[in-house]
């Protein structure tokens, strides 16, 4: 009987928890491509004290900004003068606020020169001309992502070179000084075999968290192995999870492997991951087991002893990576936030109609996972992204929402333009 009602009470706590939810509808959204739902934009979100900001492109590609005090419902919304090729679906925008309230905008890149710029002064939407950060590997930039520093610095990384054959670069921009520095020319070298498609994670405390996996050639079926390293030190030195030091570049051969994958296992690229209070790193991804033809959405983490791994959920919809490209996939790559022991896992997947889903458990070491959808409509290619910062000093997880669509292999589908929400669970 007391087992009986202390499920029944997990149960009601779940559903009191992710139910309390509110669709806030902001503009009209490009939806031909999945480019304002990619789960590597990084952010599309952000708040700065009391205010909440958001990027996307409009239905003709212009880059939208927008603004609210949150809990309003109202956006101001600001047309900038810039316009990317959404018709590619890799050219994303990436969103920041710094320390003083100065928006950044990296958006429309894939394999192109540098397109920054900044806001012409603290909390406004209006956008200053195009600039450099440091002049030095600027003319093929893929995947730009900012990232706030406790300190209200930011982090900026981005890939230099092509797939199967890139390198990772960091800069460091100081809000005192208002100037970009180089951190690493080549943090993760590819050594023009591979490159790496990461995920990262500041911390609390400032610690740079980095996960990523190796690709071999352009082809995503050759993505392998989950590997790990850490900065305390605003990336400049670099450290495994057993706090031995890395020598520089990190290659293949010296990366510390967290979980072993082989080629040729549905192992998806560029996915997201979190830490603990303690630090302690939690990894989402998706892959097959070699005996099984069903990719299984898992967490990889590292208890400060040894690295785990379990399954979220059990999938039962069999699909298959292979080629290049933006792919059209029937599941969408997760994203993770941790509070104590529990853990929210977002995702989308078509098993249960493509809607909005959460995953949840009380506990992550424990194997018991409670699922809900968010939406009660399909969102189609859409993959999720959240205010991180939000999350990080508020507890507060608010998403992206936008229904949007791709062709498999960078195609367009000939869709009218669709609503932008932020999805509230508070």
């Amino acid at each position: 009987m007391k087992q009986q009602t202390f499920i029944l009470w997990i149960l009601l706590f779940v559903s009191s928890t992710i139910c309390a939810q509110q669709l806030v509808r902001v503009g009209e959204g490009y939806s031909n491509t999945s480019v304002n739902t990619t789960v590597f934009r990084n952010n599309s979100l952000v708040t700065q004290g009391n205010t909440q900001y958001i990027a996307y492109y409009a239905p003709d590609g212009y880059l939208m900004l927008g603004k609210r005090t949150l809990g309003d419902t109202e956006w101001t919304l600001h047309r900038s003068q810039y316009k990317g090729n959404v018709e590619d679906a890799h050219n994303i925008i990436s969103l920041m606020v710094d320390g003083k309230g100065y928006l950044h905008v990296a958006f429309d890149h894939h394999g192109h020169p540098l397109n920054y710029c900044r806001s012409i002064k603290p909390g406004s939407l209006e956008l200053g001309d195009k600039e450099s950060m440091t002049g030095t590997d600027e003319q093929d930039v893929t995947y730009p992502e900012f990232y706030r520093m406790p300190d209200g610095n930011l982090i900026f990384v981005y890939r230099s070179g092509a797939s199967g054959r890139g390198n990772l670069i960091m800069n460091l921009y100081d809000v005192t000084t208002r100037r970009w520095e180089r951190i690493q020319d080549v943090l993760i070298d590819g050594e023009g075999k591979r490159n790496a498609y990461w995920q990262l994670y500041v911390d609390t405390k400032g610690t740079i968290h980095l996960s990523w996996v190796w690709r071999e050639t352009w082809m995503v079926e050759t993505n392998h192995d989950l590997c790990y390293a850490y900065s305390p030190d605003k990336g400049k030195t670099w450290y495994k999870s057993t706090g031995d030091a890395y020598t520089l570049p990190i290659r293949e051969s010296n990366a510390e492997c967290a979980w072993h994958i082989p080629q040729n296992s549905e192992l998806i690229n560029q996915t997201s991951m979190c830490t603990d209070a303690e630090g302690h790193p939690y990894i989402v991804t998706y892959w097959r087991d070699a005996t099984s033809e069903v990719p299984q959405y898992r967490v990889v983490w590292n208890d400060g002893t040894r690295w785990n791994m379990r399954e979220v959920m059990h999938r039962k919809l069999a699909f298959s990576l292979k080629g290049g490209g933006t792919k059209m996939i029937p599941v969408s790559r997760p994203r993770i936030v941790v509070d104590g022991n529990k853990a929210y896992f977002i995702f989308r997947d078509a098993e249960r109609g493509s809607k909005v889903s959460m995953a949840y458990t009380d506990d992550l070491k424990q194997d018991d996972w409670q699922v809900k959808d968010l939406t009660d409509f399909p969102v189609e290619a859409w993959e999720p992204s959240l205010d991180t910062e939000l999350w990080k000093n508020r507890k507060q997880l608010h998403l992206f929402v936008q229904v949007t669509y791709q062709g498999d292999g960078e195609k367009t589908v000939d869709q009218a333009p669709t609503p932008v929400y932020v999805l509230e669970l508070e």
